[in-house]
């Protein structure tokens, strides 16, 4: 019998199967406003990425670790002089961003559905667990995955762990998503294909140049042409 090349498909969530990054901008730029009459707007954005990065250890990715990087942010830039009242803003726009309605990609049910049954899907994402959980049932794609993967960061550790746990192993998987840094080169690493979906708007720390001299490495404008790249590997 012949061994299909690739048996599982793992699919990134924010920004890859519905929007995200988006709303962290908006947010972004509220919080510079408030923080106005102590700092221009784009020294606020560059202490605030300073928090961010510096408190990904600690907090990990999501909106609540963003949220407590405002905060810091909020009382360094005004050397602690920062309003309770700005701090009560803080947290009120933190909530908003965990209140936000999901908003799918284009082509990411119809694609979801032509690939249901025909291979196992697995959604590996990062961040809060009580957020991803949240958005995956507001998004209805629940029950179009396999199996659910919510990670607190993404290496070709997590992926060899992932795929081999409910799947055929790395080297019959794909994984799919918009991060170069934590969806595409640590799969490729781990010796699974790697599909780039590049969004217009991806967070400064994912930022990694592309591997296009691997040979599992494969880009698209959108995920509805991500049946034909399974075509062109699987000849089916």
């Amino acid at each position: 019998m012949i061994m299909r090349p690739i048996t599982a498909i793992g699919f990134d969530a924010d920004d890859t199967l519905w929007q995200n990054e988006q709303f962290y901008r908006l947010t972004e730029e509220h919080f510079a406003t408030l923080l106005g009459d102590y700092a221009e707007g784009s020294h606020v954005s560059e202490r605030l990425l300073e928090a961010e990065k510096r408190n990904l250890e600690h907090y990990g990715f999501g909106i609540k670790g963003f949220t407590l990087s405002m905060i810091e942010t909020a009382i360094e830039i005004t050397d602690g002089r920062v309003p309770a009242k700005t701090i009560a803003e803080i947290l009120d726009i933190g909530r908003d961003l965990l209140r936000h309605p999901v908003e799918t990609m284009p082509h990411v049910e119809e694609t979801l559905r032509a690939l249901n049954g025909e291979y196992l899907l697995v959604l590996i994402t990062k961040g809060d667990l009580f957020d991803q959980e949240r958005k995956l049932a507001q998004s209805g794609l629940g029950e179009l995955f396999d199996a659910i993967e919510i990670v607190s960061d993404k290496s070709a550790t997590t992926y060899r762990r992932i795929f081999s746990k409910v799947a055929d192993g790395p080297d019959r998987a794909m994984m799919v998503g918009n991060s170069l840094k934590s969806d595409i080169v640590p799969a490729i690493a781990a010796g699974s294909y790697g599909v780039f979906v590049p969004h217009e708007l991806t967070w400064v720390v994912e930022h990694v140049e592309p591997p296009t001299d691997a040979p599992r490495f494969r880009q698209i404008e959108h995920l509805g042409e991500l049946r034909d790249v399974l075509a062109e590997i699987t000849g089916e």
